[in-house]
């Protein structure tokens, strides 16, 4: 991830799955940081060094610390956790430990970039800021008056890291906590509202159809069927799908399976047969057919690329 120099020989394979995980692991780079502390924030940039040259920020890579990106300029795509996250400028993305993800072209990446070594705050803090609250979503969008205080927060944040010479350095670490610790209460404010103002949209078609796609994507791809279980008609349903994701019924089905199926492919050592049947594919060939329809690739081609 982000000032990972830790190319070459410091990445790690990472644990789980059956037989171990292929996807690789990078730790923190403390001795990158200021000081060694256990954070960086600086700017992403042309001419920035906020990534090694030779890391591989374009490669599905798992990371073993948190990371915030603010974005300035132009839109960027970013992956997290095989689901494609387009930002613009004045958002943020939010990556935790452990979350698989993958950039887009490093030259597009524009703003702040705050990276933390899991430890480096206390528990009291973790807890209050929902640090590991996967549940939120990575993809913020603070309003005018939401992004202001967080800029502000994050330039107070970045003084006090690149102030090395005014406090010895126990008192400089504690100040950085500090300062770090309120920019994480106002993102944490603002994750937290941002699900919940998605949960309050209330009980709509499309909030119903999808609820009814997550329980039941493994074993039910028919439009009609979920339309059937919720009591709309089908053409409501496609109304109510493309008004709220631009999509059909049908695309919608089909992105959760092959989320799903990437996951399994990514993290386990199930035999693609066992992989296309958990969702919804008794037939390995019908599975792998259906898998190079929307990846252009088969499932043993996605699988061989992350090892």
């Amino acid at each position: 991830m982000v000032d990972t120099r830790v190319q070459g020989g410091t990445g790690r394979e990472g644990d789980g799955g059956d037989g171990g995980d292929p996807i690789r692991t990078f730790p923190f780079p403390v001795d990158l940081s200021v000081l060694g502390v256990g954070m960086h924030v600086g700017p992403m940039g042309s001419g920035r060094t906020w990534h090694a040259a030779d890391a591989p920020l374009e490669r599905v890579h798992r990371i073993d610390f948190h990371v915030v990106m603010l974005f300035d300029e132009v839109p960027v795509r970013h992956m997290i956790d095989f689901a494609e996250y387009e930002t613009k400028p004045g958002d943020l993305l939010w990556i935790r430990p452990g979350q698989v993800h993958r950039f887009s072209r490093t030259s597009d990446y524009r703003g702040t970039v705050l990276t933390m070594q899991p430890g480096f705050l206390p528990r009291a803090t973790v807890e209050a800021t929902g640090l590991y609250r996967y549940d939120l979503p990575p993809l913020l969008h603070p309003d005018a008056a939401q992004l202001t205080a967080l800029r502000s927060s994050l330039a107070q944040l970045q003084g006090e890291y690149e102030d090395t010479t005014t406090l010895p350095l126990s008192l400089h670490t504690a100040v950085l906590r500090h300062s770090l610790t309120a920019f994480l209460l106002r993102l944490a404010h603002l994750a937290a509202s941002s699900a919940e103002a998605a949960r309050h949209q209330g009980d709509t078609t499309f909030t119903l159809f999808r609820d009814a796609v997550e329980r039941g994507f493994a074993t039910n791809h028919s439009v009609s069927a979920y339309a059937d279980q919720l009591g709309y008609s089908r053409r409501t349903l496609v109304r109510a799908v493309r008004a709220a994701t631009g999509e059909t019924p049908k695309g919608f089905i089909d992105k959760r399976v092959i989320l799903e199926a990437k996951r399994l492919l990514a993290h386990t050592d199930m035999p693609i047969g066992r992989i296309g049947a958990a969702v919804g594919f008794p037939d390995a060939a019908n599975f792998s057919k259906f898998f190079q329809q929307h990846t252009e690739m088969t499932p043993a081609a996605f699988r061989a690329e992350l090892r």
